[in-house]
C-alpha cells in the first residue's frame, strides 16, 4: 500500500484491466461514438486490447476525442509562451480555472502536439464520485484533490497532495497541473488562492519557502473562451451571493456542467504559458521574511502573469460597453459580433433583470477591466 493510493492515478500494469472494466459502460459508447462518430463499436473495443499504458490511452482515444470537441464546439484553438519551455523538463502549471473539463485537457494537447511531457492533473473527488468518471479521470493521469474533509483530515490529505506533486515533478520528471483555486471562477476575476500556494510548499522540508517553489518550476497559464459555454449555470450561484443566500448545489449539476463544457460553443480559445517564476522568487526572499507575506507575494506574481497574459477576445470589449453603457472599445469588436453577444445574454438570462445582467455581463468584462488594473490603466 502506498500513502498515495487514495489519490494517486492509475499506474500502468492497472490500465488494461481498468479500460475493460468501462468498455462497454454505455458512457464510454457514447464518448466513443461522439469520438468515432463512423466506427463501429467492435473496433474500437478491440482497440481497447492493446491499451497498455496511460500514454497509450491518451495518445490513441482522448486526444481524437479533445479534437472532435474543437471541431463541434469552438472556431479553433491558438497558443503563446510554449516554445519557451524545455521540452524535457517537468513544470507545475498553475493556470486559471474556467472549465472542469477542457482547461486541463486542451493543454495537455497542446503539450503532446508539441512534444512536451503531459500532465498529471489535480480534479476535485466530487466531480468523480460515479465509477464511470472516476476510472475515466485515473486513465487520464487525474490525481484526486478530497473535498469535504474535517480540518484535520484536510491537513493531512494537503500533506500527502503536496508530496505526491512532489514526487510526480521531481522523481518521475511529470509536470503536473493544479488550479490557481478551489472551484472555478464564476465572476471572471482569475485569483490564486494563498492555500493552494500553502499546501504546495508542505512537502518543502528543510528548504526555504523560496527556494523549494524555485525548484517546482512554476509557468502560469492563461487560458481564455470567447464564450463561456457554462455562463449561464454560474449565474445561480451569483445571484445567491449576491443576495447573501447560501448556494447548494443541485444533484446532478456538476455532471450537467461538465457536459455544458465539452459540448457548449465557446468560439474561439487561447492558451499561454508564462515564463518559469524564478527572479520573481529571489526578489521575495530578499525583501519579505514574514512567510505568509512571502505567499502573498508569490500568488501576486503568479496573478499578475496570468491577467497580463489572457487573450481578450471581442466579448470581453462587448461586455464592458454594455455594462458600463459606452462604446469605449467599439473598435475592438464588429456590430456583428456586438449583435450574437447581445442575443446570447438574451437567451440564456432573463435580459429584464438588471441584476442578472449585471453580473452576467461583470463575468465577461472583468478580465479586461483586470487588465487595465495590472496596467495601471484602469479609471472608476
Amino acid at each position: 500500500m502506498s500513502k498515495f493510493d487514495e489519490i494517486r492515478y492509475f499506474y500502468d500494469h492497472e490500465v488494461n484491466g481498468k479500460l475493460e472494466s468501462i468498455a462497454r459502460d454505455p458512457m464510454m459508447k457514447a464518448l466513443m461514438n461522439f469520438t468515432f462518430p463512423d466506427t463501429d463499436e467492435q473496433v474500437w473495443l478491440e482497440k481497447f486490447k492493446n491499451v497498455h499504458s496511460i500514454s497509450d490511452f491518451q495518445h490513441h482515444f482522448v486526444a481524437y476525442t479533445i479534437r472532435q470537441i474543437l471541431a463541434k464546439s469552438s472556431e479553433g484553438l491558438t497558443t503563446s509562451g510554449f516554445d519557451q519551455l524545455d521540452k524535457n523538463t517537468s513544470y507545475l502549471f498553475i493556470s486559471n480555472h474556467r472549465d472542469i473539463v477542457l482547461d486541463t485537457s486542451l493543454l495537455n494537447l497542446v503539450l503532446l502536439e508539441s512534444g512536451h511531457i503531459m500532465t498529471a492533473s489535480a480534479i476535485g473527488d466530487n466531480l468523480v464520485r460515479r465509477n464511470f468518471l472516476n476510472v475515466l479521470a485515473k486513465l487520464n493521469r487525474n490525481f484526486l484533490v478530497q473535498r469535504g474533509l474535517s480540518l484535520r483530515d484536510q491537513l493531512k490529505s494537503s500533506q500527502i497532495m503536496s508530496e505526491y506533486i512532489e514526487e510526480q515533478l521531481h522523481q518521475e520528471n511529470r509536470s503536473v497541473w493544479i488550479a490557481q483555486r478551489e472551484g472555478r471562477t464564476k465572476d471572471g476575476n482569475d485569483s490564486t488562492q494563498q492555500g493552494v500556494l500553502k499546501m504546495l510548499a508542505m512537502a518543502a522540508g528543510d528548504q526555504s519557502l523560496t527556494d523549494y517553489f524555485k525548484s517546482l518550476k512554476i509557468v502560469p497559464i492563461s487560458i481564455s473562451y470567447e464564450y463561456d459555454p457554462t455562463d449561464s449555470l454560474k449565474m445561480p450561484q451569483l445571484l445567491a451571493q449576491h443576495r447573501d443566500e447560501e448556494y447548494i448545489k443541485g444533484k446532478n449539476e456538476d455532471f450537467t456542467t461538465m457536459l455544458s463544457g465539452i459540448l457548449g460553443q465557446k468560439k474561439r480559445i487561447h492558451l499561454h504559458a508564462g515564463h518559469v517564476i524564478d527572479t520573481e522568487l529571489d526578489e521575495i526572499a530578499a525583501t519579505i521574511e514574514n512567510k505568509n507575506k512571502q505567499l502573498q507575494a508569490v500568488a501576486q506574481v503568479i496573478d499578475h502573469s496570468i491577467i497580463s497574459n489572457y487573450k481578450l477576445w471581442p466579448t470581453k470589449f462587448i461586455a464592458y460597453d454594455l455594462l458600463h453603457n459606452t462604446d469605449t472599445y467599439s473598435s475592438q469588436y464588429t456590430e456583428q459580433e456586438k449583435q450574437l453577444f447581445v442575443r446570447r445574454l438574451e437567451m440564456r438570462i432573463d435580459p429584464a433583470d438588471p441584476v442578472s445582467k449585471e453580473y452576467f455581463l461583470a463575468m465577461y468584462a472583468n478580465p479586461l477591466v483586470n487588465k487595465l488594473k495590472s496596467e495601471g490603466n484602469f479609471k472608476e
